[in-house]
């Protein structure tokens, strides 16, 4: 009798778990078919812009639907830096530690370059902003060297969105200030007279590639460092993975070696491009303030 119930139970179990397993399985593949799921199992999907849960949770034509995985990533960046800052302002951390010298210098190096670039009045004024700024890429492009970690700072909607607001609001400081005297900034003093259609449309069409060249600076170096390591790392992956030992340790020693070089690269772009940024935008509020 009891080995009679204990098969009964066994073969329920099983039958429980096919369909439990069957369940998952359909789930899984309309969810990974739909493509608009919300972790990266790809690389490359960290240079995609897709639904975050709106379509899991069938809400793609309301506002939580809207919700993408730029803007989560975009709210981490901030959280991230907010937390940051709160953990080095504790009372036990404003000794001398690597918290408190790692904000320190950050913050003397962006205020000793706006006011060298605005100058001491302007630059008391500005500093926050370009502070802000500062910290905001920074942190975004040192998040998107995580692997299967998305980069905001990679895409193009994201950078150019920041050049043209900067463009837009430094433009718009300048009519404040000067009101027709600001276009003067398209006729260099001594042109001479024939040649000033000429120079306008040029200087015209270089101002407007300012804020265009802003964010495909950044957002270029960023795609194609990221672009550079998912490469290598696929070479590596196949070197390593091959039967003959004559590909597999010169092909894999070699491509990883590679990979640490171009990580400690990225590293250090991650900060150049920050600081970039910030420092052509100090020198775009010069030329909209100062008219030249």
């Amino acid at each position: 009798m009891n080995n009679w119930i204990n098969v009964l139970l066994s073969n329920t179990i099983c039958a429980e778990n096919k369909i439990l397993e069957g369940s998952i399985n359909s789930l899984s593949s309309i969810w990974l078919s739909s493509g608009n799921y919300s972790f990266l199992l790809s690389p490359m999907d960290q240079f995609e812009i897709k639904p975050f849960f709106g379509h899991l949770l069938g809400l793609n034509y309301t506002p939580i639907g809207l919700i993408s995985n730029l803007l989560i990533y975009i709210g981490l960046v901030v959280s991230l830096i907010i937390v940051y800052y709160r953990y080095s302002s504790i009372k036990e951390n404003i000794k001398v530690s690597d918290w408190s010298f790692s904000t320190e210098v950050i913050y003397f190096t962006i205020f000793n370059m706006v006011l060298g670039q605005l100058g001491i009045l302007l630059g008391l004024f500005f500093f926050v902003f370009i502070f802000v700024l500062f910290i905001y890429i920074l942190f975004s492009n040192l998040m998107g060297l995580i692997p299967y970690n998305f980069a905001t700072t990679a895409h193009l909607a994201s950078t150019l969105s920041m050049s043209s607001s900067i463009w837009f609001g430094v433009s718009i400081l300048g009519l404040e200030l000067h009101a027709l005297r600001f276009f003067s900034l398209f006729s260099p003093e001594g042109t001479p007279l024939p040649l000033v259609p000429l120079l306008a449309i040029i200087e015209l069409i270089s101002y407007i590639a300012k804020g265009l060249s802003l964010g495909i600076r950044l957002g270029a170096n960023l795609i194609s460092g990221h672009l550079l390591m998912i490469i290598l790392a696929g070479f590596s992956f196949g070197s390593l993975v091959y039967p003959e030992w004559w590909v597999k340790i010169p092909g894999g020693s070699i491509s990883l070696s590679l990979i640490t070089g171009i990580l400690g690269l990225e590293l250090a772009i991650a900060g150049i491009q920050s600081y970039v940024f910030s420092i052509l935008t100090s020198s775009y509020i010069k030329d909209s303030v100062s008219l030249h």
